[in-house]
């Protein structure tokens, strides 16, 4: 045992002995049961009270220790606090005048779930008290698979649901299109992980004789309240058929194949005309230099005829 827990009890001793007599004037209370959730801040609220009269109490001692684990959480003696990481006085200014003693966790965890127990020591007398945390933590949206990817309802499956990072241990239900839970063919499993958080997982087997065109898997907590849901939409074999009909029957499909063809046609003409154009142009030019030999004297020129790889 450490020298302050040590002083503290010797402390807390003589306070004790003097408790038919103090016990009147000091009272500490606590809310009985706090819920914190995973991942936040959470209080555990303990208030002094003090009777008529006793006027301007002053607390000499404070500790804090949850049931089950050794050593103190919080120690105030001696206008010194000490603390374990993650644990403060819910009031950062807090001093000896100040009745308001509660508890705060800094980064709540699943093992700070339990009971904690709370005793305080004045200059007018003592008092114990405790109070218990109960941690939550909400549950993930499901998601929904199954071992092909398309579920057309042409042959048996098998649906799985799952959804982590809920506390306490939760469930899941499967519901039809007609909102009617399914009981039947249902294997689940839960797992924990390393920081105490809930996997869930549950496997729905169907029949091609007995499949719905939608099913829904709901994530309950604890309590038994609704947290979220996950639905998955059976396409049945004339349906999923007609689409891909319809796919290949696009109108978007109508409108670019002829657009593509028209677009070549065009291109083609261009270039024929570009052939064309520069043929002519080279004729043009060898009328014209034959004309101007005759008007010199010179024999007549002979034209000559375009061939193929004139062109």
């Amino acid at each position: 045992m450490a020298p302050i827990d040590i002083l503290i009890l010797s402390v807390l001793v003589i306070g004790v002995q003097s408790e038919e007599s103090s016990s009147t004037f000091v009272n500490v209370e606590c809310k009985s049961v706090n819920v914190g959730q995973y991942g936040q801040q959470s209080m555990l609220d303990c208030v002094v009270k003090t009777s008529q009269d006793v006027k301007d109490a002053t607390i000499r001692v404070v500790t804090w220790k949850k049931k089950g684990v050794n050593g103190t959480l919080l120690v105030f003696y001696n206008d010194r606090t000490e603390v374990q990481r993650g644990y403060t006085f819910a009031e950062p200014s807090w001093n000896d005048r100040n009745m308001n003693i509660s508890l705060l966790i800094t980064n709540t965890a699943v093992v700070n779930s339990g009971d904690y127990v709370c005793t305080v020591n004045t200059d007018s007398g003592d008092s114990v008290s405790s109070t218990s945390l109960r941690v939550t933590a909400k549950y993930n949206k499901p998601t929904i698979h199954s071992m092909y990817e398309k579920v057309t309802g042409d042959e048996d499956v098998i649906l799985t649901c799952k959804s982590d990072g809920g506390y306490p241990e939760g469930q899941l239900h499967w519901f039809d299109v007609h909102n009617s839970e399914w009981k039947r063919n249902i294997q689940s499993k839960v797992e924990k992980t390393e920081n105490g958080l809930f996997v869930l997982t549950s496997k729905l087997s169907l029949l091609k004789s007995s499949i719905f065109s939608k099913y829904t898997c709901v994530v309950y907590n604890a309590s038994g309240g609704k947290e979220d849901e996950a639905t998955l939409e059976i396409v049945d074999k004339q349906t999923s058929k007609g689409n891909e009909e319809k796919r290949g029957s696009d109108p978007a499909t109508k409108i670019v194949a002829p657009v593509v063809v028209i677009g070549s046609l065009i291109v083609g003409l261009l270039l024929l005309l570009l052939l064309y154009r520069r043929r002519s142009q080279r004729d043009h030019r060898e009328v014209r230099t034959c004309e101007s030999d005759v008007e010199e004297g010179d024999h007549p020129c002979h034209m000559k005829m375009p061939t193929v790889s004139n062109l």
